[in-house]
């Protein structure tokens, strides 16, 4: 492994992390105050109401379907939400996030846009709702209470000091973690089997790679094994289904463990969520392409 290489991937990701989190932090502590998210949680706040979650979710929810799990955290940050709530968002947010640029990446594979919208968006609000049925007594969590006691400002000057205390030592948390998984997985690529297997990657190791480590390096390698014959158009469309649903499956939870969520609870749904829809759709798919190859004779 190149130490020099990771070092400087993780400061630039350290960079960028501080760049984001901290003002947006900030931010949604000032519309708080402001109560100016009263003046478009009604955007998404059917969503919220169906998810059980806070009204005030609903800028999370906007910032991690188009932006990124990092806006998400930072925006759901200063909520007072239980273990059962932040579980719920995770799960949300982990199917449905960064729509427009992994949309982008599973185009490049043969799966359409739309496609990628409709399957991340629907599943991801039906496997979120089947969340909130759960007791929440199941719910585990070490979360620090003293996180989410009720906040209260003498001034905007007051706001502004103790959030930025607070998104410096957010960004302090999500920093270690993310330097941690970089290190691991620059690790990981590095060995030997992975090399080798890059051009005779099978479905199984073409699935792992991308649970573990995103649908973007994960998609990665397939995008030039889609250029191969390899992997048939039912082998990708069954692997970016299965991504869609479940990838990055230890980063983005964790992301959200920090605040409370249940680690095995998510991990559970996300990858049962994953078999099933990916078995699903595989049907319609088979019917589909069985129906397309009787015309053509």
């Amino acid at each position: 492994m190149n130490l020099q290489k990771t070092l400087n991937s993780s400061i630039k990701s350290i960079w960028i992390i501080l760049k984001l989190v901290i003002p947006i932090y900030i931010l949604a502590e000032i519309l708080f105050y402001y109560n100016t998210l009263s003046y478009v949680s009604f955007l998404v706040e059917p969503f919220t109401s169906i998810l059980g979650l806070p009204k005030e979710a609903a800028l999370s929810i906007i910032s991690g379907m188009f932006l990124n799990l990092y806006a998400a955290v930072a925006f759901a940050a200063p909520l007072d939400m239980s273990p059962q709530q932040w579980t719920v968002l995770a799960v949300f947010l982990g199917i449905c996030h960064s729509l427009v640029v992994e949309s982008v990446i599973m185009k490049k594979i043969g799966l359409s846009n739309t496609y990628s919208y409709l399957l991340r968006f629907i599943a991801g609000l039906i496997v979120a709702y089947l969340t909130t049925f759960i007791p929440a007594n199941y719910f585990m969590s070490n979360i620090n209470i003293e996180a989410f006691e009720e906040k209260s400002y003498d001034s905007l000057i007051s706001l502004l000091q103790i959030s930025a205390y607070n998104a410096f030592i957010l960004s302090l948390k999500i920093i270690a973690l993310i330097t941690a998984l970089i290190f691991i997985m620059d690790f990981i690529k590095t060995r030997d089997f992975i090399q080798k297997s890059g051009k005779n990657i099978s479905k199984s190791f073409s699935i792992l790679v991308g649970v573990f480590l995103g649908i973007t390096y994960g998609a990665g390698i397939l995008i030039e094994e889609a250029k191969g014959t390899s992997l048939s158009k039912k082998d990708i469309f069954f692997i970016g289904t299965f991504l869609m649903i479940c990838h990055a499956i230890i980063e983005d939870t964790l992301l959200f463990v920090i605040f409370g969520a249940d680690f095995t609870i998510i991990i559970a749904i996300r990858t049962v969520a994953a078999i099933i829809i990916s078995y699903a759709m595989l049907y319609f798919f088979d019917k589909k392409y069985s129906k397309t190859t009787k015309q053509s004779i």
